[in-house]
């Protein structure tokens, strides 16, 4: 219970519902074989990745700011160290915004891909700046398509996660989180997780009567690695 109250409370809890909502769909329908997890961090995915994949293997790189002892390969999004169609799955998760060159880290991606092999992504398009100073881009739907079909994807899906209500409402807990600063002496120190769960809850129960789409916080994609 305690653990559930915490992400309840915390500060991110909605895109993370849907955001997991999205990958485990994903997971379901194209995860098997040997799976790599490129930015892996802490693995926050493997509980969910398991039942479907023979092996998770996560990649980061030596500077990480996470635990690296989730880390089995240590290489970056431009230099994987293995050979040709090693994996049979590739999922990146809010990746793509911290490389310098997203086109370069799809080209690895799918040099490491076996034919036939699925990659799933997603990529924010509204969102704060963060992991600073390695935060680099946004992306729109069509710039998304062209990134993985110029490699030589082919794009099965790519939708938006959320509609306005959601990147506005989750957008302002973050800035109200700001303001809880210092002690818990400071009464927006208590105050401030109960507000940003209301808000939470009002954002994701109105994004469920106004898509809006356009203003999603972030995107879904599924390619594939043609067999030929």
């Amino acid at each position: 219970m305690k653990n559930l109250t915490k992400t309840i409370f915390s500060k991110n809890w909605l895109v993370c519902k849907i955001a997991d909502v999205a990958l485990t769909d994903a997971t379901q329908k194209y995860a098997k074989g040997k799976l790599l997890d490129i930015g892996c961090g802490e693995k926050p995915y493997k509980k969910m990745v398991v039942p479907y994949v023979d092996e998770h293997i996560g990649l980061d790189h030596e500077d990480t700011l996470h635990n690296k002892s989730n880390v089995d390969l240590f290489g970056t999004a431009y230099n994987i160290p293995v050979d040709d169609e090693e994996f049979d799955t590739i999922l990146c998760t809010a990746v793509l915004e911290h490389v310098e060159e997203p086109k370069e880290a799809i080209a690895e991606a799918y040099r490491v891909l076996k034919k036939g092999g699925y990659a799933i992504y997603t990529a924010p398009l509204f969102w704060h700046l963060h992991e600073e100073p390695r935060d680099f881009y946004r992306f729109t739907q069509y710039g998304l398509k062209y990134l993985f079909e110029k490699n030589g994807f082919e794009t099965v899906e790519l939708r938006p996660l959320s509609g306005f209500w959601v990147t506005f409402g989750q957008e302002f807990v973050y800035y109200l989180w700001r303001f809880r600063r210092g002690s818990k002496l400071n009464p927006f120190w208590w105050g401030i997780p109960f507000l940003g769960i209301f808000i939470q809850l009002i954002a994701y129960l109105l994004n469920k009567i106004d898509h809006s789409e356009e203003f999603t916080w972030m995107y879904l994609v599924v390619a594939k690695k043609n067999e030929k």
